[in-house]
């Protein structure tokens, strides 16, 4: 992400700072769970979406560092408390918070760092900015508690599955685009137009994900996650849609009863590749990619513009 790096680097870099201030709690755990947490973030995607939101909707200022800040509180909060809810004993390949301080302290981490997102806004009076992010936080709730209770029926259809990944996936990332146009130019239109961008990407982003789940020439080795979680994914959805009934009792007995059985997973593996699952998600990814991309075509040429477009590519068409 060479350009990316060219027009944002130095924001970013200050961002960072900024960033790593926002977080410093008033006791000695409290501040080494945060230095953890800092050492070990992920490439910063979100803030990376606020500031060239920011840059192609008007420029960057304080308020855009507040608008990154508080977008990367929200998710950072958000994981921590992910891991409680899944057991998950890691994150980017090291030990979790709750892995090293236990759930109870998880908890509080990612409540404290809540609560630092919301003076930070309150505090600089940064309203609006603190609706957008409010309502994805909302959304994101609201999202994973409708695909758990699904997951105990295995009756998603495709446009409750679109649901789900808006609120749940899209919805932080929308929010980062709209709060970065907001930033810039306190107009809500423009806002909700950057909005309505960052949801396409969201999506594009999730079906990618949905699709390493299976593997292809692209995406590496198949894992059968999802599957052993029962989660109702784009390639199996339409599998289940577009097969005979025979098949589609075959492939929901295995994810509800044999998904911890490696060759019964791959099974599903290969029946969802047999009925064209992978095919009909990636162009449905692609179509939302180009959506998104057709997008920036609503504003002049310029490096702002083209890195915007190369960091779409990037999210969507990564390897990992």
């Amino acid at each position: 992400m060479q350009l990316v790096k060219q027009v944002i680097g130095k924001d970013l870099a200050a961002f960072e700072k900024k960033f790593s201030e926002s977080v410093k709690g008033n006791n000695a755990l409290l501040d080494r769970i945060m230095q953890f947490i800092i050492k070990r973030k992920g490439k910063q995607m979100r803030p990376m979406f606020v500031f060239l939101s920011g840059k192609i909707a008007g420029g960057i200022n304080e308020k855009t560092f507040r608008a990154a800040s508080l977008i990367e509180l929200l998710h950072t909060a958000t994981l921590v408390h992910d891991d409680v809810v899944d057991n998950a004993m890691l994150r980017r390949n090291f030990f979790s918070v709750n892995a090293l301080w236990k759930n109870k302290i998880a908890v509080l981490v990612g409540d404290y760092l809540l609560s630092k997102g919301l003076l930070l806004s309150i505090e600089n009076e940064d309203y609006q900015i603190l609706k957008i992010t409010s309502r994805a936080v909302k959304e994101m709730s609201e999202g994973e508690l409708l695909q758990m209770e699904k997951a105990r029926k295995l009756d998603i259809s495709e446009e409750v599955y679109f649901e789900i990944i808006r609120a749940k996936t899209a919805s932080l990332l929308s929010a980062a685009c709209a709060a970065g146009a907001y930033a810039a130019t306190d107009d809500k239109d423009s806002s909700e137009y950057f909005r309505q961008f960052g949801e396409k990407v969201g999506i594009a982003f999730q079906i990618k994900d949905d699709l390493f789940d299976y593997g292809t020439d692209n995406v590496g080795k198949p894992t059968g996650i999802d599957i052993k979680e029962k989660k109702m994914t784009l390639p199996l959805i339409y599998t289940l849609q577009h097969c005979d009934k025979e098949t589609k009792r075959k492939i929901i007995y295995i994810v509800k009863n044999q998904n911890t059985d490696r060759n019964k997973v791959n099974e599903v593996i290969e029946l969802v590749k047999k009925m064209g699952g992978i095919e009909y998600a990636y162009q449905k990814m692609k179509d939302y990619q180009e959506e998104a991309l057709n997008m920036l075509n609503h504003f002049p040429l310029s490096p702002e513009k083209n890195a915007m477009a190369e960091l779409v590519n990037y999210v969507i068409d990564r390897k990992s």
